[in-house]
């Protein structure tokens, strides 16, 4: 009669069949990351949205970086920000609205992230 207590797979065998395992599940990862190319874009606080907002969305374009902003798009298109160029990035951010996936409330530190580090006054 078999020990209850003895264990089936000796441990070489066990990490035999896990090793796959995780290999297949970070594989899986980094190939939805991939398809889904998630981005976060956040507003800061302004008049007419005085609380701000940080979006997670999907199907982020490859000329847009992960973490973005109004003014963080100005900087890379322009070299600077104005109010001008603000109102046309935020109007180009609408179409997010098919794509987003969760609404936070806005968050400095990625704002910061998507302007290198500066801040601007609305």
């Amino acid at each position: 009669m078999a020990n209850k207590n003895q264990d089936p797979l000796p441990g070489r065998q066990r990490s035999s069949r896990i090793i796959p395992l995780l290999v297949s599940l970070i594989l899986v990862f980094v190939f939805g990351w991939i398809f889904v190319r998630p981005g976060v874009f956040t507003i800061q606080p302004m008049e007419t949205l005085p609380v701000g907002v940080t979006y997670l969305y999907h199907s982020r374009g490859t000329e847009i970086p992960f973490f973005s902003s109004p003014e963080g798009l100005c900087l890379t298109s322009r070299g600077g920000v104005d109010h001008l160029c603000r109102i046309a990035a935020l109007e180009g951010s609408a179409e997010l609205s098919r794509r987003i996936f969760l609404r936070l409330p806005y968050n400095h530190w990625a704002y910061l992230r998507s302007t290198g580090g500066l801040e601007f006054e609305n």
